[in-house]
């Protein structure tokens, strides 16, 4: 691996001399703040790295000034404030307010905290996490609403205000004014995978704007209106626009006229004012987020005019168990119910744009220098992805600390993930080469799927001899390198936070809730190191901008990001479990310095 410094630092050698370096990093061992300033690094592709300003990853300048020393913790505007809760009696729909704070928890179960680190500390690097975004368009006529009776996730009320949501999410970390645990400066925003719900070209449009800046029509088919399973009249869906007495009225969800129309009304979004990267997830790559990819009638489906709202619930019944347990990792039940319910399909307008994407086209548009943003150009890919068919790739996060990109869709289908040996091996070269080389002191990898949910070993069809392995190898791997700090990844949708110990090392595993489902987070992860022998990881939750509060009457792009969020609290069959347990939240994480 070529030894490549960060953006920051670059700038800091064109602009200041060896000793005013020195003095500066003096300065900032005795504030606490971070030794770089933030900007975004060169991404490094699976080849190693070489030739990336070549390939058009380019410096990019600091996008956000660190704020003036003495940095100081602080709580405003993240769940160590306050944090959505209901109000009112439980049984009912139930209103969101301003609720009670999730302290801090410090965790030691890799390592003891000594009473004194605080005081001698110093930020090694600050950054922010979002996953599971689910950017749906919920009028896609590959959408398996029909299921809702056996999964929650099949359908959702909220989700027609996915973008406004999301755009909440941007404004909140742009009006943060540092790491909430050090004050220091933050570096990047990486996404986790599932940035989009169906593999559709129109919603990965939406996410890179929704992420880098620029106005985005949550709709499809008929620009005019609606046309899905809310105004289908259907009870099994919410309608809130209509009188109609469905399901969700009869618990207690509100009639909101003029909801649909807004809810495909052109949203604004500003772009993170902070460098961003990105990860692959299932639904990124799969048909309905786990079926394998390439399928013509699938794709016919997708982009034509008609859609199934409705299926018997025993046949329904028998299609999610096969997907829960991939027995069908290539849809052939789901594409033969598609057949047979032909004529019982309704009518929607045909959208060119609902064609899948495949992983070149999502490659080429994170490339987009329209989707730039605050960079860097490809958001982690480089040019060299592209030429070799691949979705992972290690970038500089500082001069002391790598981040490592992985794609753990398992191409053969089905929605749990794993890694094919020649991505493993890259994997075990990159951690090796760092620690050979002292190119950096630790590493963070990043992923969509957790060790647990890396189960799916189906062959990958592009790829049959090649073995695919899954989250305890891959677990065992990282274990196995001292400079590896943290696994970070979401897909389950729910808080949790894992310590690995083996005999060579240990590393904290970060799995984030989603931004769909309740409660709707971001995490805040920065690094520190106390000076004692030991590091800390601090996780900070966030939520979106809007106000807890929601105004039944505001259908603004505030006011449907604010009930975006009720809604989902309320979403019937949503799990309650998946905020996590206190120490799954805002922790602080100590671990030994390898």
């Amino acid at each position: 691996m070529s030894r490549i410094r960060s953006v920051a630092t670059a700038a800091a050698t064109a602009t200041t001399s060896a000793a005013a370096r020195l003095n500066r990093r003096t300065l900032l061992a005795a504030t606490g703040a971070v030794t770089l300033s933030a900007g975004a690094g060169y991404a490094l592709g699976p080849g190693a790295g070489s030739g990336e300003a070549a390939q058009g990853t380019a410096p990019v300048p600091m996008s956000r000034r660190a704020p003036a020393a003495p940095l100081a913790p602080y709580r405003s505007g993240t769940t160590l404030a306050t944090v959505s809760a209901p109000r009112g009696p439980e049984g009912s729909y139930r209103r969101l307010g301003d609720g009670p704070a999730w302290d801090r928890v410090v965790r030691t179960d890799l390592a003891d905290a000594k009473d004194d680190r605080g005081a001698r500390r110093t930020a090694l690097a600050a950054f922010v996490q979002f996953t599971d975004l689910h950017l749906v368009d919920v009028q896609h006529p590959l959408r398996y609403e029909c299921l809702r009776a056996q999964t929650a996730s099949a359908w959702r009320p909220q989700e027609a205000l996915s973008v406004a949501g999301a755009v909440s999410l941007v404004e909140q970390v742009n009006g943060m004014r540092g790491a909430p645990a050090t004050g220091a400066p933050l570096h990047f925003v990486m996404t986790t995978g599932d940035n989009t719900d169906n593999n559709s070209r129109n919603e990965l449009d939406w996410f890179l704007k929704v992420m880098s800046g620029g106005r985005v029509t949550p709709n499809s088919g008929d620009p005019r209106h609606y046309e899905g399973v809310q105004d289908s009249g259907l009870k099994l869906y919410w309608h809130p626009d209509a009188a109609l007495r469905d399901a969700d009225k009869g618990v207690g969800f509100p009639r909101l006229p003029g909801f649909l129309d807004a809810a495909i009304r052109e949203v604004n979004s500003p772009g993170l004012n902070l460098p961003w990267y990105s990860t692959v997830g299932n639904h990124d790559s799969l048909p309905g987020g786990c079926y394998a990819p390439g399928d013509s009638y699938f794709a016919e489906v997708a982009v034509g005019g008609r859609k199934l709202m409705s299926l018997d619930e025993s046949r329904g019944a028998a299609l999610w168990e096969t997907v829960k347990k991939g027995h069908d990792p290539k849809g052939t039940i789901f594409r033969d119910i598609l057949k047979a319910e032909a004529r019982r399909m309704r009518p929607v307008t045909p959208d060119e744009g609902r064609a899948p994407f495949t992983p070149e086209e999502y490659l080429r548009a994170h490339l987009d220098k329209a989707h730039r943003g605050r960079g860097p150009v490809g958001h982690g890919y480089t040019r060299q992805n592209l030429a070799e068919g691949t979705q992972y790739y290690s970038f500089r996060i500082t001069d002391d600390v790598l981040g490592i990109s992985l794609d753990t869709t398992d191409p053969g289908g089905h929605y749990e993930g794993s890694l094919g040996t020649a991505q493993l091996r890259w994997l075990e070269r990159t951690l090796t080469e760092v620690e050979k080389s002292g190119d950096a002191s630790y590493a963070i990898v990043f992923s969509h799927h957790t060790s647990r949910s890396m189960r799916n070993l189906h062959t990958d069809p592009r790829y049959p001899r090649e073995k695919r392995h899954g989250g305890d190898e891959v677990a065992a791997l990282l274990g196995r390198h001292r400079s590896v700090l943290a696994w970070v990844n979401g897909h389950s949708h729910k808080n949790a936070i894992t310590p690995h110990r083996t005999e060579h090392g240990s590393f904290w595993e970060v799995s984030t809730a989603s931004h769909v489902d309740f409660p709707q987070l971001a995490r805040v992860i920065e690094l520190v190191d106390n000076r004692d022998g030991t590091l800390s990881l601090f996780t900070t939750l966030i939520e979106s901008a809007a106000p807890h509060r929601t105004d039944f009457g505001d259908l603004s792009q505030t006011g449907l990001a604010a009930l975006y969020r009720e809604l989902s609290f309320n979403a019937p069959g949503a799990r309650a479990t998946l905020s996590g347990e206190p120490g799954d939240r805002n922790t602080e994480l100590v671990l030994r310095k390898g």
